[in-house]
C-alpha cells in the first residue's frame, strides 16, 4: 500500500473515494445524459463496484482516476485523472487522462481544471512523456475539454476494442500532448 496522493486547485481537491461518495456517483452513473457517450448507465450495484475498483487502484498505485470534490461545501461532484487501460489501443501501452462529472456541475470549467492538474502530475511527478486523451467523435463536450489541455487530435480515429461493431459510440477521436509541449505553456 502507498500513500495516496492528493491535488488542490483553486476550486477542487481530488482524493481517494470515499463511502460518502455512492449515492452521489450511482446517481450520476444513472443519469442519461452523463452517460451519452458510454454503452449504458449504470446501476448502483455497478456504480459501487466501479468506485471501488476506483478507490482499489488509487490504493495500489498512489494515482488514478481520483474522487473530484468542491473545496468550498466538500461535495463529490465525480471523477479526474490517470488510467492505465488495460484493453489494446492504437497507443497501448498508454496512459490516458479521463473525467466524468455530475451534470449539475458541466460548463463551469471542473473538468478542465482538474484535468490540468492532473496533466501536471503526470508530466512533474510521473515523469511521463505522452499523455492521451480518447472519446466517441461525437462526444464535442469531452473533446472542448481535451482542447483547453492543450492537447491536439492525432487524426487517428479508431474503433474502441470493448464496443461492439455496431455501437454508434464505437468511433473514437485520439488525442495527445508530449511532455515537451506541456512545457512550452509553462
Amino acid at each position: 500500500m502507498t500513500d495516496i496522493i492528493e491535488l488542490k486547485t483553486a476550486r477542487l481537491k481530488l482524493r481517494q473515494w470515499c463511502e460518502n461518495d455512492l449515492p452521489a456517483f450511482a446517481e450520476m452513473n444513472a443519469d442519461p445524459k452523463v452517460m451519452a457517450f458510454y454503452p449504458n448507465t449504470l446501476s448502483a450495484l455497478e456504480s459501487d463496484a466501479l468506485a471501488e475498483r476506483l478507490s482499489t487502484l488509487l490504493t495500489e498505485q498512489s494515482w488514478g482516476m481520483w474522487a473530484v470534490e468542491k473545496s468550498e461545501d466538500n461535495s463529490f461532484i465525480g471523477f479526474v485523472g490517470l488510467h492505465k487501460p488495460s484493453y489494446e489501443l492504437p497507443v497501448s501501452p498508454c496512459v490516458e487522462i479521463g473525467w466524468r462529472l455530475a451534470r449539475g456541475e458541466w460548463g463551469k470549467g471542473y473538468a478542465t481544471e482538474a484535468a490540468k492538474a492532473a496533466q501536471t502530475f503526470a508530466f512533474s511527478e510521473l515523469k511521463l512523456l505522452t499523455l492521451y486523451s480518447f472519446t466517441s467523435v461525437i462526444n464535442r463536450r469531452s473533446q472542448s475539454v481535451m482542447k483547453h489541455l492543450h492537447m491536439r487530435d492525432t487524426e487517428q480515429n479508431f474503433d474502441h476494442p470493448m464496443l461492439p461493431a455496431q455501437s454508434p459510440l464505437r468511433e473514437h477521436v485520439l488525442y495527445k500532448i508530449d511532455c515537451d509541449s506541456w512545457r512550452q505553456l509553462k
